[in-house]
């Protein structure tokens, strides 16, 4: 099926979501995956600095919450998503990494995605220990001298990664479209994982992973 596909020049929009605890490597996975599928890969983070630095109305009001010190809502943050999701680039798919991270922001994503006949094709689950996850932060915290990232903060974060995010999966998992990924090893054998758990489904790749 994938073979014919290719054959015909015939693509389907691919559209992807990658949730993980903190250092579990989504962000440097989700670059891979979105680079090999051919799709923007669009994060929390830079979906708020796009908005600030194109001086738009949503970009204004976060740069004022962010520089009171303040968390974004839901609602601001879901406007700001759907306003990069409608982009050019993302026309054929995308993947998010960051949003949606709590059952009300899944709640706004699917409207929005309905609202335009379409749906995720998959949720990647990037599974990593916790203990796992806390040495990779520690490490990275000691290497770039974050001295305030200590231990306890660590799992404070990764406390409300549990919390907040992970019960999102549950959403998912009765859509069936949640793969599953064990995220350790090195970053060329997680990437063989995903992509292969998305060629399952029929998802075709552009560009080599």
């Amino acid at each position: 099926m994938a073979a014919q596909a290719h054959e015909s020049g015939a693509r389907r929009a691919t559209r992807l979501l990658i949730v993980g605890p903190q250092g579990s490597g989504k962000g440097t996975q989700g670059v891979r995956i979105a680079e090999a599928f051919g799709i923007p890969a669009i994060s929390t983070g830079d979906v708020f600095r796009g908005a600030v630095a194109a001086g738009t109305d949503l970009g204004r009001q976060v740069q004022a919450i962010i520089a009171a010190g303040d968390l974004v809502s839901d609602e601001l943050t879901s406007k700001v998503v759907r306003e990069r999701l409608e982009k050019e680039d993302a026309a054929d798919g995308f993947l998010l990494d960051g949003y949606p991270r709590n059952i009300a922001q899944v709640r706004d994503l699917d409207a929005f995605l309905e609202g335009r006949g379409e749906a995720l094709d998959a949720v990647i689950e990037l599974s990593v220990p916790r203990e796992e996850s806390i040495a990779r932060l520690s490490l990275r915290a000691k290497e770039q001298g974050r001295t305030d990232d200590t231990e306890e903060v660590i799992a404070n974060r990764l406390a409300i990664y549990e919390r907040e995010t992970a019960p999102i999966l549950g959403v998912y998992r009765t859509r069936g479209v949640v793969d599953e990924i064990d995220g350790t090893g090195t970053l060329d054998e997680v990437t063989d994982r995903i992509v292969g758990a998305l060629e399952a489904r029929g998802l075709i790749r552009t560009a080599a992973a």
